[in-house]
C-alpha cells in the first residue's frame, strides 16, 4: 500500500505562521496541497501562497472574527496549528504579575480560545478537523528565566490530552513538544555561532531542528495518515537534553585524560 501525506483541499489555520517556526510549518503544509491562512497581531507578508489576516489571538472577540472569516471565505476550516507564543528571558522573582499574565495568555490561553472557535465549526462539518498545539520542551522540564512560558506550555500538553477526550471522536488534538529549532534569529539569541555550535554538541542528533521539520511533523499529525492519533504528545527534540551531571562528568573526564596525556609526552 502506498502512502501519501497530501492535504489537498483542506483548509489549515496557522496562528503565527509568517515567521520563524510557525513560517516553516505554513510552507510545509501548502507543500503538501493546503489551503493556509496565517495570522498575528500585525501585518506580515506570509509565505507565497498564503494569506494573513490581522488577530490577537489572546482576545476571544478577536478570534471569533479571524475564523467566521476563513470559513465565510473558504467555506471550512480544517487544520488548526496554535503556533503562536513565546517569552523572552525574566527572572521569576522580579517579573511583574503583569507579564506572568501576558506571557500564560499568550502561550496557554490562546490555545484555548483558538481551538473553542474552531471546534464548533470542526464538529458540524463533514471530516471533523485537526488541531495541533504547538508546545515545548519547556513544559516537561525545569524552565529558569522562562518559568511562566514552561507552565504555560506545560498547561498546553495538559489541555491537548484533555481537549482529545472531550472533542472526539469529529475532531483530533495533539500536541508537539518542540526542542530547539534554529532560526534566522539563532546566532544572536545565543551569543554566536560557536555558541550554537557547542549547544548542539549536546544534542544526540547532533544539531538543533530545521523548522521544516517541525511542519513536516504537524503535516502528518493532520493527516489522514494519523487517523487514530489523538491526545499524543510527539517529542520533536532530536533525542532530548544531556543531562548536566553527564555533561559535568564527562567534561572533566576529557580534561583529566588531556592532563594525563601531556604528562605523558614530556
Amino acid at each position: 500500500m502506498a502512502l501519501s501525506l497530501d492535504l489537498t483541499g483542506r483548509v489549515a489555520l496557522v496562528t503565527g505562521g509568517a515567521r520563524g517556526i510557525g513560517r516553516g510549518i505554513t510552507e510545509v503544509l501548502l507543500a503538501a496541497g493546503a489551503t493556509v491562512v496565517t495570522c498575528g497581531r500585525s501585518e506580515a507578508e506570509p509565505p507565497a501562497g498564503a494569506t494573513h489576516r490581522l488577530c490577537d489571538v489572546r482576545d476571544a472577540e478577536s478570534v471569533e472574527v479571524l475564523v467566521s472569516g476563513i470559513v465565510a471565505d473558504h467555506g471550512r476550516l480544517d487544520v488548526v496549528v496554535n503556533n503562536a507564543g513565546g517569552a523572552p528571558f525574566a527572572p521569576a522573582a522580579t517579573a511583574s504579575p503583569r507579564f506572568h499574565d501576558k506571557i500564560v495568555g499568550l502561550n496557554l490561553m490562546s490555545s484555548l480560545l483558538v481551538s473553542q472557535a474552531a471546534n464548533r465549526v470542526m464538529q458540524e462539518q463533514p471530516g471533523g478537523g485537526s488541531i495541533v498545539n504547538i508546545s515545548s520542551v519547556s513544559g516537561v522540564r525545569p524552565s529558569p528565566g522562562t518559568a511562566a512560558y514552561g507552565a504555560a506550555k506545560a498547561g498546553v500538553d495538559s489541555l491537548t490530552t484533555s481537549l482529545a477526550q472531550e472533542w472526539g471522536p469529529r475532531v483530533r488534538v495533539n500536541a508537539i513538544d518542540v526542542g530547539l529549532v534554529r532560526t534566522a534569529d539563532t546566532a544572536d539569541h545565543y551569543g554566536g555561532d560557536e555558541t550554537v555550535a557547542a549547544i548542539e554538541a549536546t544534542i544526540p542528533a547532533g544539531r538543533m531542528a530545521d523548522v521544516a521539520e517541525i511542519g513536516q511533523v504537524v503535516a502528518f499529525l493532520a493527516s489522514d495518515l494519523a487517523s487514530y492519533v489523538s491526545g499524543a504528545r510527539v517529542a520533536c527534540h532530536g533525542g532530548g537534553e544531556q543531562p548536566v551531571f553527564l555533561y559535568i562528568a564527562q567534561s572533566t573526564q576529557n580534561s583529566q585524560n588531556s592532563q594525563s596525556n601531556q604528562g605523558e609526552s614530556q
